[in-house]
């Protein structure tokens, strides 16, 4: 059964797109990029962030592409004067309340924010920094979060509740004092966190980044009477050739070994056995 059709106009294109269809969606179908910075396809929609905000004809306010449904008829215009200051102010308002140490910081370079504060050129700020100062969580063996770099756009909550069912971060306060936490604001080693990574994966900053042991490693391979040996997942052979542009599914097994022993590693091990006792398990639970 077919859905209702709705017709609407975006930047003076016409477009025909189902019912329930949000603006977002509908630019997208014409290949108008709208910014967005809470909004993830995996998620449910939020709202929070105002990033892509739209001008609508006959509207006074400027609707949230992500958030609102076509209408019939309707007018949107995703980069006008009005549109472009709007998502601007809203920007530089992030960054006022941002730890912007951008050149030393892991994910310059692969920053949702850094990457729209370049677009709008936010170079000149308008609002005053109004920076709370805030203290690293480094107490998970996985997981670095960094307060200060929070833009509160929710994407890690609504990860870790709706796809990973773990629900180890949540909103916690209201208004200006509002923030992402932990149950009674625990330190990440002492909650129910499976260190999955997927809050690292979706967050737009650097709010929640991998915890690196790059240094430790290298200390260790430059001393020599130690005998390093280094481990790989099964996963790892696989995932690694992407990074590098390889098709999806090349096998870089051969490459990742001699890279590593390259490096500086004596030997290098694959979890290949025990990865297999692993899905043994897993699926024996499953079945039961």
């Amino acid at each position: 059964m077919s859905k209702y059709k709705v017709n609407l106009r975006i930047n003076n294109l016409n477009v025909s797109v189902d019912e329930g269809t949000t603006i977002l969606e509908a630019a997208r179908q014409l290949n108008f990029k709208i910014p967005t910075l809470c909004h993830h396809d995996d998620l449910c929609v939020a709202g929070n962030c105002r990033v892509c905000v739209v001008e609508q004809k006959g509207a006074r306010l400027l609707p949230a592409a992500c958030a609102t449904p076509v209408s019939e008829g309707m007018e949107i215009l995703t980069n006008s004067m009005k549109v472009r200051q709007a998502r601007k102010h809203i920007i530089e308002l992030l960054l006022s309340e941002h730890n912007a140490e951008c050149t030393v910081c892991f994910k310059s370079g692969n920053c949702e924010l850094q990457e729209l504060s370049n677009e709008y050129r936010t170079g000149n700020r308008t609002f005053l920094d109004v920076l709370k100062p805030s203290k690293s969580d480094i107490s998970s063996p996985s997981i670095v979060k960094d307060d200060s770099k929070c833009i509160r756009c929710q994407r890690c909550v609504r990860t870790c509740i709706q796809l990973q069912s773990v629900t180890a971060l949540a909103v916690t306060q209201k208004g200006k004092d509002m923030k992402i936490s932990t149950f009674l604001d625990k330190p990440m080693n002492e909650v129910i966190c499976t260190n999955c990574g997927q809050c690292v994966n979706r967050c737009p900053t650097a709010a929640l980044v991998e915890r690196s042991y790059i240094d430790e490693v290298f200390n260790a391979i430059y001393d020599p009477n130690k005998f390093v040996v280094v481990q790989t997942a099964p996963a790892t052979r696989v995932a690694i050739g992407e990074e590098f542009g390889m098709g999806p599914g090349t096998r870089a097994t051969g490459k990742m070994v001699a890279a590593l022993r390259r490096l500086g590693f004596d030997k290098v091990l694959d979890t290949d056995f025990t990865a297999d006792l692993t899905i043994m398990e897993e699926g024996t639970e499953l079945l039961h």
